[in-house]
This record gives structure tokens, C-alpha cells and sequence, in this order.
């Protein structure tokens, strides 16, 4: 595997960048612009179909296949999802399924909480954060083929939604802050079973509310050099072109097949965790 790996990242046109605490060595020329192009088009269609940012295929890819490490691919995914929300975010709106004042909320407190996230991260367990996750996602994937969401479902701001949208949004922040992942994930499962949305509306103010946190976290990110702006250009670009099209087939898939799509990608998403949560157990050797 190694080889092979080796071998896609190829000997010729590198580029080191200082990002900080060292130099980091990614693949440059052709081949990676191809790269970014390919990574784009499947972020940008999982972002429209299922309301994420894309950043579970972006950060994984960018590390594996162009040598990109952990810090500098998260910034570059961030850097990338706001062209990808923005399109995603029209995209829905076509289709009146938007809901801007609960996506206001949901990014302020998103906003703040990953800045909490962050100042904690150093305090608490990383391997039982992943576990609670886990299980949290376990819940909502079983929940996703008992509960299915009326696409007539209208949703109504009250002073009580609103004050749990903010603390909703402030808990996806500080998740993100802590374990590099939030947004969608937790937001869209969200709103459709705790809110009572409709899948669509969930997804589309899941996407408008990425925005605002995007730019934020982009703009400190570049003040540390955490972000390759041309890979963030050609993922962001290539996302945009498919992200209409994920968005025009959720309009277009049943509810319940909606859900069963998401749930399928929440499994994926959750055995990522898991694994990382079993590295994390792993006793280290001197």
C-alpha cells in the first residue's frame, strides 16, 4: 500500500511549504491538479445530496494521495467549502428550501462554539470524545429508518427554537473545535428528527449555515498558513459544477431513500471515527 501510494504521489513536481512547524512536502504539477479536480467533483456532489461540507472526502484524500498533512488538508477543506456551500445553499433556495433565521442561529452559536472547542481541546479525552460520537451517530442512523421526514413540513421560529438552534449551533462548534467534525453530520440529523424539518429544508440551512463558519475559520487559518489556496481553488471550482447536481437529486429521491443515502454515508462516517477512536487506544511504544 505504501508503494502504491509512493507511486500515485510521484518523485517529480514537489513543493515544500513552511506552514509553521515544519515543511511539508506535497505533490505539485498535472497530476495533482487532476487530483484536486477529482476530489472536488465528489466533495461538491456529497455536499448537494446530503447537505455536508465535504470535508470527510476532501481532508482523507488530500493527505493520502497528495501528501498534505492533517493541519494544512483541514484548512484547505475549509477554505474550499465556501464556494461549495454558497452553490449548494442557491441551489436549495430554487426550491424554497431554505431556512435563513434558523441558519443565522445555528452559525452564531456554531461560531462561538468552535471557538470553545478549540481552548478545550487539550483538556479532554480525544478517544472518548470519538466514542460519544460514535454513539451518537448510531442513534441517529437507527432513528433515520424510523423517523421520515414530511417534505410539507413547515418550520416555525419561536423564541424556544430559536434559543435551541443557538445552543445547537453552539454544540456543533465546539464538537468541530474538538474532534475536526461537525456541521452537516450533526446538523442536518438535527433538524429533521428533533425539529421536525423536512429533509430538504434541513439539509439547504445545514449548508447556508456552513458559510459564516467557513470564512471565519478560513480567515484564522490563513493568518497561520494553514491553507493552500490553489488547491483550495480547484477543489472549490470543481465542487461547485457537481454540487447543483447533488442537490437537484435529493429533490428528486423519496424521503425515506433520502434517509437511507444518509444513514449509508453516517456508517461510513462512523466507522472512520471508530478507528481512530481504537488508534487512540493503542499504547505507545518508546
Amino acid at each position: 500500500m505504501s508503494r502504491l501510494i509512493r507511486a500515485l504521489r510521484g518523485t517529480r513536481g514537489r513543493t515544500g511549504v513552511d506552514v509553521g512547524d515544519g515543511t511539508v512536502e506535497r505533490m505539485r504539477g498535472p497530476r495533482a491538479i487532476a487530483a484536486f479536480i477529482g476530489i472536488g467533483l465528489a466533495a461538491g456532489l456529497l455536499s448537494g445530496l446530503f447537505g455536508v461540507g465535504g470535508g470527510t472526502v476532501i481532508v482523507p484524500l488530500l493527505v493520502l494521495l497528495l501528501g498534505f498533512d492533517q493541519r494544512l488538508s483541514a484548512g484547505t477543506s475549509l477554505a474550499a467549502i465556501v464556494p461549495t456551500a454558497a452553490v449548494g445553499v442557491i441551489s436549495y433556495a430554487v426550491h424554497d428550501a431554505v431556512a435563513w433565521i434558523p441558519a443565522l442561529l445555528l452559525a452564531i452559536g456554531s461560531v462561538f462554539g468552535a471557538q470553545i472547542g478549540t481552548r478545550l481541546l487539550t483538556r479532554i479525552s480525544q478517544t472518548a470524545l470519538r466514542w460519544c460520537f460514535v454513539g451518537f451517530l448510531a442513534i441517529v442512523i437507527v432513528m433515520l429508518f424510523v423517523v421520515i421526514p414530511s417534505r410539507d413540513a413547515v418550520f416555525e421560529v419561536t423564541w424556544l427554537t430559536a434559543a435551541l438552534l443557538l445552543v445547537v449551533g453552539l454544540g456543533t462548534g465546539i464538537l468541530a473545535g474538538l474532534i475536526g467534525v461537525g456541521g452537516g453530520i450533526v446538523v442536518v440529523p438535527v433538524l429533521m428528527l428533533a425539529f421536525g424539518t423536512s429533509d430538504l429544508v434541513a439539509k439547504g440551512t445545514s449548508l447556508l449555515m456552513m458559510i459564516p463558519t467557513a470564512i471565519s475559520g478560513t480567515i484564522g487559518n490563513l493568518r497561520h498558513r494553514n491553507v493552500d489556496l490553489t488547491a483550495a481553488a480547484f477543489v472549490g471550482l470543481s465542487a461547485c459544477t457537481t454540487t447543483a447536481l447533488g442537490a437537484w437529486l435529493a429533490t428528486i429521491v423519496d424521503p425515506l431513500v433520502g434517509n437511507i443515502l444518509f444513514a449509508a454515508y453516517l456508517t461510513f462516517i462512523a466507522v472512520q471515527m471508530a478507528l481512530k477512536a481504537i488508534r487512540g487506544r493503542r499504547p505507545r511504544t518508546a
